[in-house]
């Protein structure tokens, strides 16, 4: 191969950064591809590159060439963007995080109101588990490169505050709060980071903690969001969120909803296939 790594892209925030052979190698295994297509795949692409491609326009690429091979990798591939696809709104990510909890042994509510000292609060999730209840905040971005700044966890911490401040004054609360959390579908900036550690808030993003962040936990778990599949059009992934259907592995339950969007037999054998080759991957 032609030294190409010298080559700038640009990021969706509109930054330059180096490409990275590595990158695009490791995001490929990602996807359950074998090495001699994953190596197949960065050939192409490879050989496609230019001074200032997007980094949306690689991935398109080997998207594309992953679909052509088997539609269930190129579904594991498009994960990231996947979960920016569960807007516009923020409320189809908040039902997403409480299925993940769910899986993870907690039992969930989602849109709760609890009282504060000073104001009553309208909360994300509520989890409990192991007679503890954990209050979870989620903030949706649908726009790629843009990150959690610091204002986020400072305002999230005020408010969790503000619910523990009354929480411990009420005898019918057998249950203590635990840490407060943080949820996002982006990065957190280094501050905001900073500002977790040091309120004791717990924060997860797309990769943080390191090893355990939300692709960590939806790749352990096989919980993977209904907009992967390469499968269902746009409109037809709406609907199913509409109807509060966010994992695929709740469509295999409730599989009836895709009668009610029409789709023939052939193409509904094929989506099913797809689907539950993601949740016993």
């Amino acid at each position: 191969m032609q030294n190409r790594e010298s080559i700038d892209i640009i990021k969706s925030s509109g930054q330059k950064m180096k490409f990275s052979l590595d990158k695009l190698r490791d995001s490929l295994k990602h996807s359950g591809a074998n090495h001699e297509l994953v190596e197949d795949i960065v050939s192409k692409v490879y050989d496609e590159l230019f001074d200032g491609i997007t980094t949306n326009e690689i991935y398109n690429r080997a998207y594309a060439l992953l679909k052509k091979n088997k539609s269930v990798f190129a579904s594991k591939y498009k994960l990231k963007k996947a979960i920016y696809e569960l807007g516009p709104t923020g409320f189809p990510f908040e039902r997403f995080i409480a299925e993940i909890l769910k899986y993870s042994g907690y039992n969930v509510k989602v849109g709760v109101t609890l009282t504060g000292s000073c104001v009553t609060h309208e909360i994300d999730v509520v989890a409990e588990k192991k007679e503890k209840v954990t209050i979870i905040e989620c903030k949706f971005h649908n726009e790629e490169g843009r990150n959690c700044n610091v204002k986020v966890p400072l305002y999230i911490h005020s408010r969790y505050n503000d619910v523990k401040d009354h929480w411990v004054t009420k005898k019918n609360n057998t249950k203590p709060l635990d840490l407060g959390w943080v949820v996002t579908n982006t990065r957190f900036t280094q501050d905001a980071i900073t500002y977790g550690k040091c309120a004791n808030l717990y924060l997860l993003s797309w990769d943080y903690p390191e090893k355990d962040g939300l692709k960590d936990r939806i790749d352990r778990l096989d919980l993977y969001p209904i907009t992967v599949s390469s499968l269902l059009s746009k409109r037809e992934k709406q609907f199913l969120l509409s109807r509060n259907v966010v994992l695929c592995r709740q469509l295999i339950k409730d599989k009836f909803y895709l009668d009610h969007l029409g789709i023939s037999s052939v193409r509904k054998t094929k989506i099913l296939e797809e689907i539950e080759q993601l949740c016993k991957s």
